[in-house]
């Protein structure tokens, strides 16, 4: 089954519209010119739009140092109408990233990005969780599959994706197999729930999984045609899915690139913000 994430990020959108909207800014700051950072936030202003949201786009030369961006993000996120900050990623490459989003108080840190909120998540005690964990949650309460008891992989462990979701994991399932892009993927064959975020196109094929895995795909790469590919490899002539040209009928469900997991995770950073400023 492919899993459609723009349906299930409209009915996240919708069920927010029911809310009270925050009456303060979300902030976001882009640095440089990186056409995917521009990208994903005309994702998240286009979201903005339909909620009614102040969402603002602070924009910053890319030759910034870390002292002179981190004092300008400082002055943004103190503001007392500013209700939400974002520090769109990655930066460039002089600048300390998590240097950087540590500027940003934890009541404000939508992203769960900086030291003082990812400390108070790792300690199980956060006013929101980080927006990867909100989707990997949306998608296995809407599949029905049950976390407690399962074998899950995770395939990539970067901070934005498998780290967070790897600890809130620990303790609920019965085996949580650690991967990276170097690592052996025979041990897929084991899992009932594959999450990857390498962000290397065709990283995983059919033929290395069991019947009825579920597959959370938040890999993001462009090929050489420029079109945009997961970690996935949906082009395997063995892959057969009804709800593609060929496929396999034993896999239970997968999330595509684009379409998946990228407009959960833009619904879950707003319902993330609605929470901060509704709580």
């Amino acid at each position: 089954m492919l899993i459609d994430g723009r349906k299930i990020a409209e009915s996240i959108i919708n069920e927010l519209k029911g809310k009270p909207k925050p009456g303060k800014i979300f902030a976001a700051i882009l640095v440089g010119e990186n056409v995917q950072s521009i990208s994903f936030l005309k994702q998240k202003e286009r979201v903005a739009k339909e909620l009614n949201v102040d969402f603002r786009i602070y924009k910053f030369p890319e030759s910034l140092t870390s002292d002179e961006l981190r004092k300008e993000v400082g002055k943004i996120a103190l503001l007392k109408n500013v209700g939400g900050v974002i520090v769109q990623l990655p930066l460039p490459k002089q600048i300390n990233s998590q240097y950087v989003l540590n500027v940003i108080p934890r009541e404000k840190d939508v992203d769960v990005l900086g030291e003082r909120a990812l400390g108070a998540f790792y300690a199980g005690r956060n006013l929101v969780l980080p927006p990867s964990i909100g989707v990997v949650e949306e998608l296995v309460h809407g599949l029905k599959f049950i976390v407690q008891g399962s074998k899950v992989a995770i395939v990539g462990l970067g901070f934005l994706i498998g780290k967070p979701i790897a600890t809130w994991l620990m303790g609920k399932v019965s085996e949580l197999y650690l991967l990276d892009i170097g690592s052996d993927l025979s041990i897929l064959k084991q899992a009932d729930l594959i999450i990857s975020g390498v962000g290397k196109n065709g990283l995983i094929k059919s033929n290395m999984l069991k019947e009825n895995t579920i597959v959370i795909d938040f890999g993001y790469s462009i090929d050489e045609d420029g079109k945009i590919k997961g970690d996935f490899d949906i082009s395997d002539p063995s892959f057969k899915i009804p709800a593609l040209p060929a496929g396999r009928q034993d896999l239970c469900a997968y999330t595509p690139t684009p379409g998946g997991t990228g407009p959960i995770l833009v619904a879950k950073i707003f319902e993330n913000f609605y929470s901060l400023n509704n709580g």
